[in-house]
């Protein structure tokens, strides 16, 4: 069980109502379990979902797949079952398997940030951000640092309140992963 219940999206406020409504209108996405209980706070609830645009600068930079095995792999190393899971989703749903997927050695350096990143807060090998900064512009690096601390943020958020994972992700609860 939660260690903070999520709001009970019928009888929230009218300013969290509203800005649910909005988020579920521009990213068509689901108010979860973890958004519900952001909801307790409007500014917790709208800093996070700044990770939408901040993904959206991922997958210009990196391309729609590679964005989402990023946020995996920083969500596996974060420990974070919730994420990991949601990720996992995306996964298997565009036709790969967590267990099994393939990457290019440039695909893998990426990864294998990103992991670190999480792994060991921040601080990271200089050949890891090394092979990674010989492809990304510093702009772009940037956003791929900016965007794995939000999610690795996201992954403390629930893994201290222990979110309940959404009914609808529970087909792809991992039985085993991939390592990173």
């Amino acid at each position: 069980m939660a260690r903070i219940q999520p709001l009970d999206l019928d009888v929230v406020a009218p300013s969290i109502k509203l800005a649910f409504e909005n988020h579920v209108a521009a990213y068509h996405a689901k108010i979860t379990n973890m958004k519900a209980t952001l909801g307790c706070s409007q500014t917790a609830f709208e800093t996070y979902m700044q990770w939408y645009p901040l993904y959206e600068e991922v997958k210009q930079i990196t391309g729609e797949r590679l964005a989402c095995l990023y946020a995996y792999a920083v969500s596996y190393a974060s420990d974070c079952p919730l994420c990991t899971t949601f990720f996992r989703k995306i996964i298997i749903d565009a036709g790969e398997q967590p267990e099994n997927f393939e990457v290019n050695a440039q695909e893998q350096c990426l990864l294998t940030f990103g992991s670190a990143i999480a792994k060991n807060k921040g601080l990271i090998t200089d050949e890891i951000f090394d092979a990674v900064r010989s492809v990304y512009t510093d702009e772009q690096m940037v956003v791929l640092i900016a965007f794995a601390g939000q999610m690795i943020a996201t992954n403390i958020f629930n893994n201290v309140i222990e979110t309940e994972i959404d009914d609808y992700l529970n087909p792809y609860l991992p039985t085993q992963q991939k390592v990173l």
